[in-house]
């Protein structure tokens, strides 16, 4: 079994090491480095080639959100969990939006840390349909129908089946669920979800999902769920 990369980002040395001690003993989590400063990130994972960041998005001197956006703007990026201590906030769903795959609160129990960095490493996002909308909904302000009508013009590419399956990973569900309800191979999931991110020039699924919200796509499947009568659900 290859172990899972890790660098942890943290300006607090106690965290860090907290972190560090949690997670460097689990057999399939190497801990390769520590960065106190967004700073310091760049050249870290040129030099230890992480998997799986686990950033804080606080910082003095380079925060979280900028070391993320020039992370994921690099090619083969390591995937990125940001950690907070909110569960609504501006600045993590900018982070979100810049490409990290999810975010924990710092005062998650361990294994739920653990389990996050695992499912990243998976290429799953650790991000809930719930949670999602909650951030939504936080940044909903003036901004927001200027965002809705940029969103609608970027999924206006999509073809009928890739913007259901869009609405579907918006939705939180696994490609096999995904599958399950279009009447698809997973295979044939896992091209759409593919095509989606080409033609969007997207990162990941968490990015699918936001702009699906941002797009409204979520909202139009509730109402026409609520109009045959159906119940609309999440994987």
């Amino acid at each position: 079994m290859t172990a899972i990369r890790l660098l942890l980002v943290d300006d607090d040395p106690l965290v860090r090491a907290g972190l560090s001690f949690m997670l460097g003993g689990a057999d399939d989590i190497e801990i390769v480095g520590e960065a106190a400063d967004g700073d310091e990130v760049g050249a870290l994972v040129d030099r230890t080639r992480p998997d799986v960041v686990l950033m804080d998005i606080r910082m003095p001197g380079v925060d979280g959100l900028t070391a993320t956006e020039r992370l994921r703007g690099r090619p083969d990026a390591p995937q990125v969990v940001v950690l907070t201590t909110f569960h609504a906030d501006e600045q993590v769903l900018r982070a979100l939006r810049a490409g990290a795959a999810g975010f924990v609160l710092k005062d998650t129990p361990p294994a739920e840390i653990l389990d996050a960095v695992r499912r990243v490493a998976a290429g799953d996002p650790v991000l809930s349909p719930a949670v999602t909308r909650r951030l939504m909904e936080h940044a909903a302000g003036g901004a927001a129908d200027a965002r809705r009508t940029r969103a609608r013009a970027r999924v206006a590419v999509l073809n009928d089946r890739e913007r259901e399956v869009a609405v579907a990973v918006g939705r939180g569900m696994a490609n096999a669920a995904i599958a399950a309800e279009l009447f698809m191979s997973l295979a044939t999931v896992k091209t759409h979800v593919s095509r989606i991110l080409a033609k969007l020039r997207l990162g990941n699924r968490v990015q699918i999902a936001l702009l699906a919200y941002d797009a409204g796509l979520l909202e139009a499947y509730e109402e026409d769920g609520a109009e045959r009568g159906d119940a609309p659900g999440g994987g």
